[in-house]
């Protein structure tokens, strides 16, 4: 299908080259095999309408995943998919449970037409997989929770002049703020952090150690 632009999204460009594509005229070309940024309302319209199978991953962000994630995770008796040996002795069998499920999701045809469709969608648990991602969730929560304590260290020891002051660096912190260089700020993505602002009386130190005047100076 040649080169693509790499400065166009791939939600843009997948349906365009997916049309280029049957514009050739090729009989063999029957479905396409994508990854997730191909997922997308138009595509699905477009593959629908053309009759073009279409294999890729639904993201994390969207609906439907989330929702069969949480009916896989409550039929835990999937059907066994394949099973491979694993890579070493010592290893256990690779396994890879799921089901074909049909779900409605919404779809946009070359028109501009929205309309919602029945998708087949297949839940897959991988042992090899969950396994993985157990740990890396593990590494990232241990990663923040050091960048935490980090955080709360340079909190502590911000001082104010004042109680507007305080409240706009709390807006800061929480995502409130406008961010730094035309960048959305990004909150914690494993921990919930909760902020106070206290009031701190400090008395000045004088400079000459001497009895003060009745006048005050």
């Amino acid at each position: 299908m040649g080169v693509r632009d790499g400065n166009t999204s791939d939600s843009t460009e997948t349906p365009v080259a997916i049309e280029e594509c049957l514009a050739l005229g090729l009989d063999g070309v029957r479905g396409i095999v994508a990854d997730s940024k191909a997922y997308c309302q138009r595509t699905l319209g477009l593959c629908l309408e053309k009759g073009v199978g279409l294999i890729t991953l639904v993201p994390h962000t969207c609906a439907v995943r989330q929702e069969l994630e949480a009916w896989g995770q409550q039929h835990g008796a999937l059907p066994l998919l394949l099973e491979k040996p694993g890579r070493m002795r010592q290893e256990p069998p690779r396994r890879w449970y799921g089901q074909s499920v049909i779900r409605s999701v919404a779809v946009e045809y070359v028109d501009g037409r929205q309309d919602v469709a029945e998708i087949r969608f297949l839940v897959v648990h991988s042992s090899q997989l969950a396994h993985q991602a157990a740990e890396a969730y593990a590494a990232a929560q241990a990663k923040e929770a050091k960048r935490v304590a980090e955080h709360v260290q340079r909190v502590a020891a911000r001082w104010f002049a004042c109680v507007a002051d305080a409240e706009a660096a709390i807006a800061e912190y929480t995502g409130r703020g406008q961010g730094r260089r035309g960048r959305k700020p990004q909150p914690w993505r494993y921990h919930a952090l909760r902020y106070r602002v206290e009031a701190v009386t400090q008395r000045q130190k004088r400079t000459q150690r001497v009895r003060p005047s009745k006048t005050g100076s």
